[in-house]
């Protein structure tokens, strides 16, 4: 099976789960979906959006916002953990020995590390709606002992933010609701070019830290 057939079955499996458990299984899938990236936020909310508009298994706009964003603060908190106890270094180290099982890269990091170093504590709440930066800039967090409590509300704000406008769409478009997928991943690839821009920036910067430390010593 290759990489787009097992997304594929993820997404199926991720829909079985929200139907099947209601919102506990929403919950459960949106923690997942911070510390297991490949599963798309894109069709889990839209999709429990659409539900809602059926008023299938009690769902309501509301309620998936809310179960939406305490799931995804869970998950955001285990990398922030990640990143306060372990480090930069071993958290590099982890990435190159298991980040294949989670399909994350240890340049996916240098991405998240990008983007706190030069947005700081913005990124927290608006990083929530960009793909891989959403989970992984929880750890450059924890490296540089943000305040729990501030990080726990920028991640909860930006979170419920992003689920409500998946739900919304979702609502809205009905049966339709795979539409808002193709929206999203054009969304994401314009982002994710910019990421790489922003990775190359951090990289040299740092090149040239490290080269002026060197230099003074």
């Amino acid at each position: 099976m290759g990489l787009s057939g097992f997304l594929d079955s993820v997404a199926m499996w991720v829909q079985d789960v929200i139907r099947a458990m209601g919102y506990l299984g929403l919950g459960l899938v949106m923690f997942l979906e911070n510390v297991f990236p490949p599963i798309p936020s894109e069709a889990v909310l839209p999709m429990a959006g659409w539900l809602a508009y059926d008023k299938v298994g009690g769902f309501s706009l509301l309620g998936v916002t809310l179960v939406g964003a305490i799931g995804s603060v869970a998950g955001a908190l285990v990398f922030y953990g990640l990143g306060y106890w372990f480090g930069e270094g071993r958290v590099r180290e982890l990435l190159r020995r298991f980040g294949k099982w989670l399909l994350l890269s240890e340049s996916d990091f240098d991405t998240a590390l990008a983007w706190f170093d030069r947005f700081g504590e913005a990124v927290i709440f608006f990083g929530r709606m960009v793909p891989i930066v959403r989970s992984l800039v929880s750890i450059p967090a924890g490296i540089a002992s943000m305040n729990l409590p501030r990080f726990s509300l920028y991640t909860a704000i930006g979170t419920a933010l992003w689920s409500f406008i998946l739900a919304l769409a979702g609502y809205i478009l009905g049966q339709n609701w795979p539409l808002v997928m193709d929206v999203v991943s054009r969304y994401e690839k314009v982002v994710l070019v910019l990421a790489v821009v922003g990775v190359v920036v951090f990289v040299v910067r740092r090149l040239g830290q490290r080269r002026r430390i060197s230099q003074e010593s």
